[in-house]
């Protein structure tokens, strides 16, 4: 089951697009790891710039999207390579 949760977390990630480059953030890699215990999902995201202005936005729309999965009950967001990320990570997963 939770390959299939696993699967269906990544194609509910799939519209998200960077908003600069125009690319699902799935097919950039900025998704670089989906983990399902039970009902909780894990999502490791990695913007493609240690800077990236967008990475919070595209952080809040991934556990919106994700949580919209069925099945999916919490969703853990963690922001990694970002100048920001302790910060960003606290605040979308309060």
């Amino acid at each position: 089951m939770s390959e299939e949760l696993v699967n269906d977390i990544k194609e509910a990630l799939i519209p998200i697009n960077d908003p600069h480059m125009g690319i699902s953030i799935v097919d950039m890699g900025i998704v670089q790891n989906i983990a399902v215990d039970g009902d909780q999902a894990e999502i490791t995201l990695k913007p493609t710039n240690p800077g990236c202005m967008s990475i919070t936005r595209i952080a809040a729309d991934a556990k919106i999207r994700a949580e919209n999965v069925e099945g999916v009950e919490k969703v853990i967001i963690t922001v990694e390579g970002h100048a920001m990320s302790e910060a960003i990570n606290e605040m979308i997963n309060k």
